[in-house]
């Protein structure tokens, strides 16, 4: 053992940066008998990796998308720039825009239509709250498209919150399951997952039946994601890759943090994003398994795909994460339980497209997930003028049985709120980054409609602006 004890001054004194790690290394140098070369040769070996920059120029990005107007335009230009300041996270290493992209948020974090691929690291802020969006198509054997909008109208659930009554069964194979991931063991995720069973939110999420233009025969339709639960564990994931972006990367937005997919952290959020893509799938299931049974019809056929979530491909011994915004994945790696046939709806009024490709260079292996917007959904409903929502529901679905669930109509929800369903699909075939194989075409819609005017929040606050006036 040495004669001389070593402190953190000195190991300053020989030009190291503080930091944790000195604790252990002092432990180390003080209980043996190390030369001066010897003792700067453990602290190097100890030190912590360096902070990683933001790369000096975007990594590579593909544009899938021509604008036709001023608003495209406008919208164009934003979607760019914020995938020009994302694309310098130095984890990533190629992105692209999808004939849909539209913004989703600050500058920097990625747009709806936003395809970004990064090495050894998971991006939370990439799948966002809702967690694999998805879409399930069954094709009745016999049963008329109104008889299958009025069942589901009945069986599934739109808006806030869960079930009160009448719960689907909660496998509890899958629980154990999600009980045994870091992740996912807490007492109000799984509560969620119970309760949300069969259950479709708000916002663009739909149920919507139709008729296959090849067969004639009936099609419903249901579009949601992983509700409560994938909002928690994406909570819970930024919080992890909070900690991490502090210690390797400060420079990076908050939204583009990172969990490093070897890590330990990173192998148990992988799996619990798993556990999330099976739940979806599940509550998909239930809606329509439900349905057939209450029109006493049989499957025909069966589609299901996610496009919003993350998919893996090995590249020698490192991982390359792949993030979809709102992409709809066509490469076959990326499709683990589909038939290769994915589902892409453009607003409710419009045909829902089956599509088919392959990856190429331009598309890294996505396509469009919709119609994507040109406004957000305020500008939309200040570009509707003097119009009553009263007026412009019928205008817009004169042709089709339109719903909400709450009797209370959400007009950023109509179809001119989306973008020009023509003008997506020639980007998508110009661009070739997809085939229609087949369209169904629509009867109609349910969606959860503005719930939010009634909500508790804002009935207090009518009570107060009246009790205000009163006075």
């Amino acid at each position: 053992m040495t004669d001389r004890i070593y402190n953190g001054n000195d190991l300053k004194d020989m030009g190291f940066a503080p930091g944790p790690h000195f604790g252990k290394v002092l432990d180390i140098i003080n209980s043996g008998d190390y030369s001066e070369n010897e003792v700067r040769d453990i602290v190097a070996s100890h030190e912590p990796a360096p902070k990683l920059p933001l790369r000096s120029e975007p990594a590579p990005c593909v544009i899938n998308l021509v604008p036709e107007n001023e608003a495209e335009e406008e919208n164009f230009a934003a979607v760019k720039a914020t995938m020009e300041v994302l694309l310098r996270t130095p984890v990533v290493e190629k992105g692209a825009i999808m004939p849909d992209a539209c913004p989703a948020g600050s500058l920097g974090t990625i747009p709806v239509g936003g395809v970004v691929a990064a090495r050894n690291a998971i991006l939370p802020g990439m799948h966002s709250a809702d967690i694999c969006c998805s879409l399930m198509a069954t094709v009745f054997e016999d049963a008329e498209p109104k008889a299958v909008l009025d069942a589901v109208h009945k069986i599934t659930h739109f808006g806030p919150g869960g079930r009160k009554d009448n719960f689907f069964e909660f496998p509890e194979g899958l629980k154990a399951r999600m009980q045994e991931n870091d992740f996912l063991n807490n007492g109000r995720a799984l509560k969620m997952a119970a309760e949300q069973l069969g259950c479709q939110g708000d916002g663009n999420h739909f149920a919507w039946s139709g008729i296959m233009e090849d067969t004639g025969k009936t099609v419903l339709i249901t579009h949601h994601g992983s509700r409560g639960v994938g909002a928690f564990l994406y909570k819970a994931g930024m919080k992890v890759a909070e900690k991490f972006r502090k210690k390797l990367s400060p420079e990076t937005l908050k939204q583009n943090a990172w969990i490093p997919s070897k890590s330990a952290e990173g192998i148990e959020y992988w799996a619990a994003l798993q556990l999330v893509r099976e739940w979806t799938k599940l509550n998909h299931e239930v809606i329509h398994n439900a349905t057939l049974k209450a029109v006493g019809s049989d499957i025909h056929d069966r589609h299901w795909n996610e496009h919003n979530f993350v998919f893996k491909e090995d590249e020698g011994n490192d991982h390359i994460i792949w993030h979809a915004k709102g992409a709809t994945p066509i490469h076959n790696a990326f499709l683990p339980d589909t038939k290769g046939v994915q589902i892409v709806p453009m607003n409710m009024a419009e045909p829902i497209l089956f599509i088919q490709g392959e990856r190429t260079e331009r598309n890294l292996g996505f396509a469009p997930h919709g119609a994507g917007r040109n406004m957000s959904r305020t500008k939309h409903k200040r570009a509707l003028g003097e119009r009553t929502a009263e007026e412009v529901f019928a205008e817009e679905t004169k042709h089709i049985d339109a719903r909400f669930f709450f009797d209370k109509i959400d007009v950023s929800e109509l179809p001119s709120a989306y973008k020009n369903a023509a003008s997506v699909q020639r980007d998508m075939e110009a661009f070739e980054l997809a085939q229609v194989k087949v369209r169904a075409l629509p009867y109609g819609s349910i969606m959860a409609g503005d719930w939010e005017e009634d909500a508790p929040w804002k009935i207090k606050a009518r009570e107060k602006a009246a009790a205000k006036a009163k006075a």
